[in-house]
């Protein structure tokens, strides 16, 4: 019986001991697991709150919508601080009498009302609709019309422009977006963290302000969203009319180019076949300065017609206005009208030998030009210049009117390249004018015979355009009396551009030939004196007589 109680004491005092040892460990596993749930509940919070300082760097930091808002909230808490200010000021002046605390206290409120409203003034721009200038979308310019090939370049740079204008606006809507997001994520972090302190003010206001900031944010995306939907909208359709008036002017302007094309290859391929089968280089230039004339006409007509919606409105004002521009710009109209004359009369060509009469004043050249108001001439050394004018080389513009006014000769017109000259000499009386007329001729004949054959070939090809009767190309020798001799005259064909090189050659030979000859003497002007034998009563008798001379 002992034993039996024995056996059961220490059976209870090791259930006991194994008792009190599952405590302890159970004891010290709960202490061991809010040990662990404490620094895990602190590493969330420095985590928490590390995210939380890295969104605020984000917001605070390059982001205008926060800069505004910050500006609008700053105002309306300035706002509201005038309210009170201003009623505390107007409750302190309806005070009769005021002690020295209370005067000095409104003397303080007051200054503060005047910085206060010093502040107002700067953030004024942000009472109303502090965000209407970034939602605003940039101004569209009006739109340019594509008529002609250098407006598609104005065009290509105002689409450019219109792109550039919708990614920069575009920006600023995804932007703003991505600052709702930030608050947003910023409003979970807040959350969280009041999961683990519900209590903290400092979290209860901040998730305050963060969901005022969302709930500005949210409204003033769901208008930039709207807008930006239209602006957008807006910039397709006028992209899509630039794209459609390119292209139509792109077209327009490949026919017109292939039919310039046409027309200059048309122009080469006749000046081609110009210079291939035409000897006469005058003619040719006549014939290509026409064909250089008719493909700008074409060219004009082509541009006129293709550029110019209402030609026929044109027309009628150019009809209306002619009569007043034939007026004041007569002689440039009459110049015109020469130019048309010279052209197509053929009268006078680029490379004839011309002789002008302008005021008394002769001028001798070669035409070298010949414009829509003028033909230019080059002064050359002839006979004239010689006798009259004494210089040469001279460029001289004849206007195209002239040849309404003016007598105008041609040297070498219809291909005609000689002319007659002259040179005359005189014999005494007593010579051998026979002799002396036999070896003028004779030299002159010797030294025109190659264009005398030119001359007689070319009057033969004229008759049949002109009614010409004396076609004698044979030198001629004319022989008259006069006062103190007598004057032989020869007269040959020449050509018409060195006149003054076969004078010389002729006029040397002639005056060596009749030096040769005894019977032929040449006449000088002289002076006779008669005297009487009576020494004071004497006359004397001057005659002074001097050849005359012979212009071209």
């Amino acid at each position: 019986m002992y034993l039996k109680k024995l056996f059961l004491l220490i059976v209870l005092i090791s259930s006991i001991a194994l008792s009190e040892t599952t405590h302890t460990v159970k004891q010290a596993l709960h202490d061991l697991n809010n040990t662990v749930s404490d620094e895990s509940k602190s590493i969330n919070v420095e985590e928490l709150l590390l995210q939380q300082t890295a969104i605020n760097k984000e917001l605070s930091e390059n982001n205008i919508w926060s800069k505004i808002y910050s500006n609008y909230h700053t105002y309306q808490e300035l706002k509201q601080q005038k309210i009170l200010l201003d009623a505390e000021i107007e409750e302190l002046e309806k005070k009769k009498k005021l002690s020295k605390e209370k005067r000095k206290k409104l003397e303080t409120l007051q200054s503060t009302r005047i910085t206060l409203m010093g502040k107002l003034r700067l953030l004024q721009e942000y009472e109303k609709d502090p965000f209407k200038k970034f939602l605003t979308p940039p101004v569209i310019d009006k739109v340019p019309n594509v008529e002609n090939p250098f407006a598609i370049i104005g065009a290509l740079s105002y689409r450019e422009k219109l792109r550039s204008d919708q990614i920069e606006y575009a920006n600023r809507y995804f932007s703003l977006q991505n600052i709702v997001q930030k608050y947003k994520d910023k409003e979970k972090i807040i959350i969280k963290l009041l999961e683990h302190d519900p209590t903290n003010e400092e979290y209860i206001k901040a998730l305050q302000d963060t969901q005022d900031e969302i709930k500005t944010f949210s409204a003033v995306l769901e208008i930039f969203n709207t807008t930006e939907s239209v602006y957008t909208k807006k910039i397709d359709e006028i992209e899509l009319n630039l794209r459609h008036d390119i292209q139509r002017e792109v077209e327009k302007t490949s026919v017109i180019g292939a039919i310039i094309l046409f027309f200059v290859f048309l122009l080469f391929f006749i000046k081609y076949l110009v210079r291939k089968y035409m000897s006469d280089n005058e003619r040719f230039y006549t014939i290509n300065k026409a064909l250089n004339i008719s493909f700008v006409s074409i060219l004009l007509i082509t541009l006129l017609f293709a550029y110019i919606e209402n030609v026929s409105y044109l027309v009628t004002i150019l009809g209306f206005a002619s009569a007043g521009i034939a007026i004041a710009m007569k002689d440039w109209f009459m110049s015109l009208m020469g130019w048309a004359t010279i052209v197509l009369g053929g009268s006078i060509h680029v490379g004839d030998r011309v002789k002008f009469v302008r005021d008394g004043v002769e001028y001798v050249g070669d035409i070298v030009d010949i414009s829509m108001l003028r033909m230019t001439m080059h002064e050359d050394i002839t006979l004239t210049t010689y006798m009259v004018n004494r210089r040469a080389g001279r460029i001289v513009f004849i206007p195209n009117n002239f040849i309404f006014t003016d007598m105008i000769s041609n040297y070498s017109h219809a291909g005609l390249k000689t002319v007659w000259d002259g040179i005359d000499f005189v014999i005494t009386f007593d010579s051998d004018a026979n002799k002396a007329s036999l070896i003028a001729k004779e030299i002159a004949r010797k030294y025109s015979k190659g264009y005398t054959e030119i001359t007689r070939k070319q009057l033969n090809k004229l008759r049949s355009k002109y009614g010409m009767r004396n076609t004698n190309v044979e030198p001629r020798i004319f022989t008259h009396i006069e006062p103190y001799g007598m004057k032989i005259s020869v007269w040959y064909l020449t050509n018409s551009f060195a006149t003054m090189t076969l004078r010389s050659t002729i006029s040397i030979e002639i005056i060596t030939r009749i030096q040769e000859e005894k019977s032929i003497q040449i006449a000088y002007p002289s002076q006779s004196i008669f005297m009487e034998d009576n020494l004071q009563n004497h006359h004397k008798n001057m005659n002074d007589t001097l050849p005359n001379k012979e212009l071209e």
